[in-house]
């Protein structure tokens, strides 16, 4: 019996004893969802391996159609090429990786305007429409860094403001997009809330700079999930899932994402929903817990 074969029936098993996914849902299991929700590496390691070619192959037979890859720059362009070519036999899609390589962006950087910053996100766009090329991917995340202190705010926005114009002008003749990510790790980080990247992304002004909206973040830092997407919907490039408190998959914490997942549906939204949390439950178990989960705040039809 051939791998995928053998994971697909292996995975059928396991989801016929689940409880909560026999009978009717177990006929669904493997039914394309609604929405584009896209896993990362070791989300299904427990079912396929540490091999993340063999994790794609798990989750597309469960239905999943994209993955991200915070880590793909750090990758061999040999492994790079090799997920590209999976995705696109399975008809599935890449989503974010992250821009950079070296975590510059965890340190003050663009809202200082230092030149070293502005020639570090030209070096790194350049690098990254490489590595788009050889996954097919269309979008990357950027973060501009913390705060400078010893600044102006107005000061800080304009210096980030312009770093980001640097990097554009590198992304748009490729057609690669950067999304902007406000963050809620910790408070020196300059961007913070989905209005404030709004404001950002206008006055950057380009195709290539839009929002990572992560759901996750966002409730922790001002909530009201679905009023603030709709008031930045149109620079929204991208969005991120993720339950609080716990940063897990939906159904574990305070968010209706059944609701959320229904208002993204009717607003025609057909990009990716990058799955950037971990799973509840370890081992198995909570592979399948996850894949329940999306099943059942994805039934909203």
């Amino acid at each position: 019996m051939e791998r995928r074969g053998f994971l697909k029936n292996s995975s059928l098993a396991s989801l016929a004893m689940f409880p909560g996914l026999t009978g009717s849902a177990q006929a669904v299991a493997e039914k394309p969802f609604n929405l584009s929700y896209a896993f990362h590496d070791g989300m299904f390691a427990n079912h396929a391996g540490k091999d993340f070619i063999d994790q794609i192959k798990f989750a597309h037979d469960q239905g999943f159609n994209a993955i991200e890859d915070n880590g793909m720059m750090s990758r061999t362009p040999e492994m790079q090429s090799k997920i590209g070519e999976t995705l696109a036999k399975l008809g599935m899609r890449m989503g974010v990786f992250v821009i950079t390589s070296d975590n510059w962006h965890w340190k003050t950087s663009l809202a200082t305007g230092k030149q070293e910053f502005k020639d570090l996100i030209v070096k790194d766009c350049n690098k990254a429409i490489e590595v788009a090329k050889r996954c097919n991917a269309k979008w990357a995340t950027v973060v501009p860094g913390n705060y400078d202190r010893s600044l102006p705010l107005d000061i800080q926005m304009s210096n980030v403001i312009e770093g980001l114009r640097l990097g554009t002008e590198v992304l748009e003749k490729a057609g690669l997009v950067m999304v902007l990510e406000p963050l809620s790790d910790n408070p020196d980080l300059f961007l913070r809330h989905s209005t404030q990247t709004y404001m950002v992304c206008k006055a950057v002004n380009s195709p290539s700079c839009k929002i990572l909206f992560d759901m996750y973040h966002m409730q922790r830092n001002e909530g009201d999930i679905i009023k603030n997407m709709d008031r930045c919907w149109e620079e929204i490039g991208y969005l991120q899932i993720g339950d609080n408190p716990g940063r897990n998959e939906p159904t574990t914490g305070e968010m209706n994402y059944k609701n959320i997942f229904k208002h993204i549906y009717n607003k025609g939204y057909k990009g990716i929903l990058g799955m950037e949390h971990g799973n509840s439950i370890k081992g198995k178990e909570g592979e399948l817990a996850l894949i329940k989960a999306y099943r059942e705040s994805d039934s909203f039809l």
